[in-house]
């Protein structure tokens, strides 16, 4: 046996016999698994968009995403921005993109005071065995 091979055999061993949970993705799940799962945050955060609630708005976010969003630039969004405050509650789902360990959920974003249509986006992924969000826009 080599010595790459005595390696390879010992990292297996230590990753088989460890107690952490097996890694999961979320690109494994089906379309209707992730739209049962997205519909419920965007509307979420569509929700504290409108109501100007920060502290609500980044809850499901990952770590790394809430603390690249500023409190008191989102706070700027939120008071100047007329699509921030107005987005009508009605959303349509408009598919997925899987990559690597996060997939990008689509959404058609109307507004309640302006007149036609955004593209939502929502990326999604697992932070600590937990559905996170690591991404979101209106475009």
């Amino acid at each position: 046996m080599s010595l790459v091979d005595l390696i390879q055999k010992n990292s297996a061993m230590l990753v088989s016999s460890s107690h952490r949970e097996p890694r999961v993705n979320i690109i494994e799940k089906t379309d209707e698994e992730i739209k049962a799962i997205a519909n419920p945050l965007w509307r979420d955060l569509v929700k504290n968009s409108n109501e100007g609630k920060y502290g609500e708005f980044v809850r499901n976010f990952s770590s790394a995403f809430a603390l690249a969003m500023d409190q008191v630039q989102v706070g700027h969004q939120f008071a100047r921005s007329e699509l921030a405050r107005n987005l009508s509650e009605d959303a349509d789902f408009l598919g997925t993109i899987r990559r690597g360990e996060h997939v990008t959920v689509l959404y058609r974003q109307r507004s309640t005071k302006k007149e036609g249509e955004w593209l939502g986006r929502l990326v999604l992924g697992y932070e600590d065995g937990k559905i996170k969000i690591f991404g979101a826009s209106i475009f």
